[in-house]
Parts: structure tokens; C-alpha cells; sequence
């Protein structure tokens, strides 16, 4: 339960003074969590940071003040002038302000005349702000923001902040639920160290977030502000402290011993037609301690695309499979679970491993006898995709569960499979192609041990790259002429499925009538729209060789596998993320061929995607490129979606707060070797502060899981 000094700060913003239903469905809109039917809460407000700054000190005359900017004047008030004449009761109000240097309109529309004769009376001195405008020959202020008297302290905010808004709300409406959340602020007790906080200058949580709507300056609006980065790092702290808990409640788990003579492993290895790399050992050595130990295995095989990672996994399943156990193996798509299907059982055969495949498409009694002989210990290693979560299947002896692309899944998925080992639960060994930068990878996995693969196998030659405009098509496609004829096979990558009337997009169906009408039947095409056994026809058209080109949609990006495609590319590659371009890339350049990517473009690029496509021109490492898309992208987006399994932070601000993050893990760590249950007054005050980032469910979850 959350404690009861918070109820005030996660009551519906309905509960502030002068929130009616009008203002609370705009708040709703603009600040709600992104649940379907959330509403809007005083603490939604206090996250919302201002964006810029009004600032009035600046007192120009009327005669020196900017066209089109906002001014703050000191003026006498000449004269009232009501609507009326040609346009009737509609005319607005106008009211003839003026200072020894020039005169101005102040402009009313649908206003009280009593109401603005008291605002405004004549002769009297006021102060008054906003933006100065031109209109038939005049100058005016069309409904200033503030209208003060000059000897009223206060009444005029000299320096202003200013929020991201939503249509039908301004800025003046927003300040005002905002200052009322910020009077719902309980009094909270310190959970940051005392010398940490002295150390940085840090304010108090509740003068901070105070501090952040109410800056002096623009300077009060950086991430490196001491009110931003106090709260940035208790955001942090809490992500940290949740997947520390998170981490620490799963290894408590016994998991199941699982060692073996590797006699299996040694087949697989033998029959190899590669040696295995010096990073394929490392993490297979890692894999193996973990496996080995009585503690649950929790471990994430980062590798670059064609690193190995698929070897790895097999090797390890073998080791689980000789141990006495069963694995799972867990792709994102049924075209990458039938491709590691194929992959697996060719490289498994000398061990003579016993693979079947489950995804949506077995049915009837091809599906039951699958399932029973799952039951029966007759399958090592079940291959499948969603299909392996439902409660009908049911493994003899799961010892091993790997799960490619994690950030397909979530948690509750990756628990949900775990669950099927018998007794305590299996092992777990998750894979991503995406190389994950270092930030992400403590904001998102530190309930996980990580191995790299930072090596590529030896033969795998560099692929050129080359960054061509779309007017020089022809040239590509006469080039995609010659190259045919010497036997290469070539992917064709498009943006979307059918033509768009809104994006000025190649379509994949226009580009492939386009080449089939050149080259004929050598052309095939597959996306998204396609059903399973559709797209698997045509990817085994291109594995053989019967098909020349493939245009495709994305659906190619992860884990396809052509040895013979040599040449990638990529149209209006400018619209595609950096991690998006570096899986197609990783396409080609499988097999002996020189291989080559060509990322089409169109005219003008803005500055971020020539940035993006010079990278992509400079190396060919992914970490490097995981680090660079961090760095043009932010945070939130840099797995190329916002379902990726990122936490989305509030106040902190990736890579900007790299140094608070290292600092929050080293903190919450320390905290849980020490109080590991978060007992007593300082365990309160971490449980205050997961409540109050809402960071609370990993602990329900990880205690129900």
C-alpha cells in the first residue's frame, strides 16, 4: 500500500482548486501516464517541467519595443474604445494606452467593459505585458498577459516559465494546477547520504521541485541545474534501487545445478565448419559458471549482428540438455523461429539433439503431438515464438530458457516462461542484436549479468558503405544490373508496405512492380501484410537462389540469414534510426562475397539524419553506433520504439546524466548489501521514495514472481 502522507500528490488534479471537468480533461491530455483511462494527478503536474522562460525585466518604451516579441511596458491610459460601428456587438474592445515616446491599442475580444474600466482606468499608470503587433497601421497588444499597477509588488512575474501545452490550455491556466500540486507537497524525510548532498549543494526534494517551477533564468532549465539534477537523481535511485531488489530476489532463488562432462558440446564444436572466436569463449565461460552455480542464471548475450550469439545459445542448451534437462528457445517472429529452426538443427545433428518448433501456425494434431512428446522428454530443445507462453505446453524438465531479442518481451513474458521449469524455476539467458549502450543497459537490464561478443568471426570481410540521393537511382538500378549478372543477390529495402498520400515514400509494391517489369521473375517480394507461410515461401525462394532480389519492409531487419547477399539497400534510409540501419546493414557480408550497403536518400537532410548516415559511412561497430544513436536520439527512442522496454524517465535526461546514473547504482547496491529487506528508518525512507517514482511493482512483481 502506498503510504498516506503520498495520497494527497497521486489524488486526480480534480481534487485542486479551480480543476473543473473543462481543465481536467486538457490536464488528462497533457500530463495522465500513458495508461488506457489514466487520469491526471498532482504529481503528473510536478513532473511537468517548464521548457523556456518569459522574462519582463527587460522595460523597453513603446517606441523601442520589437514587432512580433514580447514587451513590458510602463504607459498611461488614454482612452476606452468599445466595439461597435460596422461590426456591432462582435467589434472588440480597444483600450488607447500611450508613454512619452509613441501610443499603442490594447485589443479585447468578448470582454467585460466593466471589467476592463476597472482593470484600466483612464489616466491611471499601469504596467502592462505581452506581444506588440501591427494591425491596419497600428501598433497593439492584443490581450496582454499581465495588466499590474506600477506601485503593486509582485503583481507582474518578472521572469515567467513556460510549459509545453495542449490546444485549449494556456500557460496562465496550467501555472495554476501547477502551484496548487505544489502545495499538496508533504513534508518528506532525506533519503540522499547527508555528506553526498553537502558534497553537491543539492537542495531538499520539496525545494527542488519548487526550485525547477520557479527558475530565475535559463540556467535553472538544464539538466546540470542542482534542482534538475537532485531530482534526476532520485529518479535514477529509484530505478536502480528497483532493479537491484528486482536482481537480488531472483538470485536468492536456487536455480537448478546444471553441469555436464561436454561430450555433446564437442560434437557440435567438431562438426563446426568455423572456429569458435576468443569472445564465443569468454561468454561461453561465463554462461557455463552461471549454469553451473546454485544460483539462478539471469544473463544477456549482447553481440554486434553475425557475431555468433545463436552458437553460444546452442552450446549452452547442449550443456543443459546433457545435464538431464530440456531448453527453450524463444524468438520474436515465426520467420526468425523457422530460421533458427534450420540453423539449430543443422549444427545440433552430431549430437544427435532432438529439435522441434511451436509457433501459432502447428495446429490440430500436429500441435498435440508436439505437446506430448514435450511432456514425454522426447524434445531437447523446442523452438517457438508467443506460442510458448500458453498454460498447454508443458515441459518434462525445462533446465534452460533463451530468449532472443528481449526487447520484444516483457518481464512478465520472460517470467511467465521461467515458470515452466519444474521445481525452482529454469535458467535464463537472454540475446539482443541491438548493442546496447552502456546507460541502457544499467537502466534496463541491471537485473542482469552481461556478456559481450565484441569479436566477428574470422573470414567476415568490411562492408562498404556509400550514401547516394534518390535522383540517382537509375545509376543504382543499372548498377543492380551488372551485379546480377554476376550472381549476386541483392535485398531492396523500403519504408512502408502501399503508397501513402501523406509520406512522399517509395512503397515496397510500387518498387517491386518496378524491378520485376526490368528483371522479370528474378524479383520477389515480402512484408508485413504477408501471412506466415506467404513469407516463408519467398525467403526460401531467396535462401536457394531462385530469387535475385527481395524487396522488402523491415520484417528482414533481425536474424535473416542469406550467405550469398552481397548487396543491401536501404531507401529513404534518412527515415530509419540508427539501430534500424545497422540490423539491415548486418544483411549481408555473411558469406565470402565483398559486399556492399547503399543507403538512398532524399534531398534537403536535415542536420540529425546527415549525422546519422555519416556514422552509419564511418564504422561498422555496433557499440559504437548504440553510443552515437543514444546520443542523437535521447534515451527513450534508441531501440527505435517506445515499447522497447525502457524505463521512460521524467526529470533525468540520457546521456546528459550518465555520471548521476553510476552514482544511483553504486548507491542502491551498497544499500541492499547492507539493509537487504530495506528495514528501519533509512529502509522507509527508500520505500518513500520507490512510491513516489512508482517504481514499487518491480518489488510486487518480483515477489510474485
Amino acid at each position: 500500500m502506498r503510504p498516506p502522507r503520498l495520497a494527497p500528490l497521486f489524488a486526480t488534479v480534480r481534487a485542486l482548486k479551480g480543476v473543473g471537468p473543462r481543465i481536467e480533461g486538457l490536464l488528462n491530455k497533457l500530463v495522465a501516464p500513458r495508461q488506457q483511462g489514466a487520469h491526471a494527478r498532482a504529481i503528473d503536474l510536478l513532473w511537468h517541467l517548464p521548457v523556456s522562460i518569459v522574462d519582463r525585466a527587460r522595460m523597453p518604451s513603446i517606441s523601442q519595443a520589437l514587432m512580433g516579441e514580447l514587451a513590458t511596458l510602463e504607459v498611461r491610459v488614454a482612452e476606452h474604445r468599445p466595439g461597435g460601428g460596422r461590426r456591432g456587438a462582435r467589434a472588440p474592445y480597444r483600450i488607447l494606452v500611450e508613454d512619452d515616446t509613441g501610443a499603442l491599442e490594447l485589443v479585447y475580444f468578448k470582454a467585460d467593459p466593466n471589467y476592463l474600466k476597472r482593470l484600466l482606468p483612464i489616466g491611471e499608470t499601469r504596467l502592462i505585458s505581452g506581444k506588440i503587433e501591427a494591425y491596419d497601421g497600428w501598433l497593439q497588444m492584443p490581450h496582454p498577459d499581465h495588466v499590474a499597477a506600477v506601485d503593486k509588488d509582485g503583481a507582474l512575474p518578472l521572469i515567467e516559465p513556460v510549459y509545453p501545452l495542449t490546444a485549449g490550455l494556456s500557460n496562465t491556466t496550467l501555472r495554476k494546477a501547477i502551484d496548487g500540486a505544489l502545495r499538496q507537497l508533504p513534508k518528506l524525510p532525506e533519503w540522499i547520504d547527508a555528506a553526498y548532498l553537502a558534497k553537491l549543494a543539492w537542495p531538499s526534494f520539496a525545494d527542488a521541485i519548487r526550485g525547477l517551477h520557479a527558475p530565475d533564468g535559463e540556467a535553472d532549465l538544464l539538466p546540470s541545474a542542482a534542482a534538475r539534477a537532485r531530482l534526476a537523481y532520485d529518479e535514477l535511485l529509484a530505478n536502480q534501487l528497483a532493479l537491484a531488489i528486482i536482481r537480488q530476489r531472483l538470485k536468492k532463488r536456487a536455480g537448478k545445478s546444471l553441469a555436464a562432462s561436454g561430450d555433446l558440446r564437442r560434437a557440435i564444436v567438431g562438426a563446426l565448419p568455423f572456429a569458435l572466436t576468443g569472445a564465443q569463449q569468454r561468454a561461453l565461460g561465463e554462461i557455463d559458471a552461471d549454469m553451473a552455480s546454485d544460483s539462478r542464471m539471469l544473463r544477456l548475450l549482447q553481440g554486434d549482428v553475425g557475431s555468433g550469439k545463436t552458437v553460444v545459445a546452442l552450446l549452452a542448451m547442449a550443456t543443459a540438455v546433457e545435464a538431464g534437462t530440456q531448453a527453450a528457445f524463444m524468438a520474436p517472429t515465426e520467420l526468425l523461429a523457422r530460421q533458427h529452426l534450420a540453423t539449430i538443427s543443422g549444427f545440433a545433428e552430431p549430437a544427435n539433439l532432438r529439435v522441434a518448433l511451436l509457433t501459432g501456425r502447428e495446429r490440430g494434431k500436429e500441435r498435440d503431438g508436439i505437446l506430448d512428446a514435450l511432456k514425454a522428454g522426447d524434445i531437447d530443445i523446442l523452438i517457438g515464438t508467443h506460442a510458448l507462453f500458453q498454460e498447454t505446453v508443458a515441459f518434462r524438465n525445462l533446465g534452460l530458457v533463451v530468449i532472443d531479442e528481449q526487447h520484444r518481451f516483457g518481464v512478465h513474458q520472460r517470467l511467465a516462461l521461467q515458470r515452466k521449469g519444474t521445481g525452482t524455476g529454469a535458467e535464463l539467458l537472454v540475446m539482443t542484436a541491438t548493442p546496447i549502450p552502456r546507460t541502457l543497459l544499467l537502466t534496463s537490464y541491471g537485473d542482469m549479468d552481461v556478456s559481450r561478443l565484441d569479436e566477428k568471426p574470422p573470414g567476415r570481410k568490411p562492408i562498404v558503405t556509400r550514401t547516394v540521393p534518390l535522383e540517382r537511382l537509375d545509376e543504382v538500378t543499372d548498377g543492380v544490373a551488372r551485379a546480377l549478372e554476376s550472381g549476386a543477390q541483392i535485398y531492396w529495402v523500403c519504408p512502408l508496405v502501399a503508397e501513402s498520400e501523406v509520406l512522399d515514400v517509395a512503397a515496397a509494391e510500387e518498387r517491386f512492380a518496378e524491378l520485376r517489369a526490368r528483371f522479370g521473375d528474378r524479383v520477389g517480394l515480402v512484408h508485413g501484410k504477408l501471412t506466415g507461410k506467404e513469407k516463408d515461401a519467398v525467403m526460401a525462394r531467396f535462401a536457394s537462389g531462385e530469387l535475385s532480389i527481395l524487396v522488402s519492409t523491415t520484417v528482414i531487419e533481425v536474424g535473416v540469414d542469406v550467405p550469398n547477399a552481397s548487396i543491401m539497400i536501404i531507401e529513404h534510409a534518412e527515415r530509419f534510426g540508427l539501430a534500424q540501419l545497422h540490423q539491415l546493414r548486418g544483411r549481408v557480408g555473411r558469406g565470402a562475397a565483398e559486399s556492399s550497403c547503399i543507403l538512398l536518400y532524399k534531398q534537403p537532410l536535415g542536420e540529425t539524419a546527415r549525422e546519422r548516415l555519416n556514422v552509419m559511412r564511418r564504422t561498422e561497430d555496433g557499440f559504437v553506433i548504440a553510443e552515437e544513436d543514444l546520443r542523437l536520439r535521447g534515451g527513450g527512442e534508441v531501440l527505435g520504439t517506445r515499447q522497447s522496454g525502457l524505463p521512460a524517465f521524467r526529470i533525468a535526461i540520457l546521456p546528459e546524466h550518465q555520471e548521476l546514473l553510476e552514482a544511483a547504482r553504486d548507491a542502491a547496491r551498497l544499500t541492499l548489501s547492507r539493509n537487504p529487506t530495506l528495514e528501519g528508518d533509512d529502509g522507509e525512507r527508500l520505500r518513500l521514495l520507490l512510491y513516489l517514482f512508482e517504481r514499487d511493482d518491480a518489488v510486487k512483481l518480483m515477489r510474485a514472481g
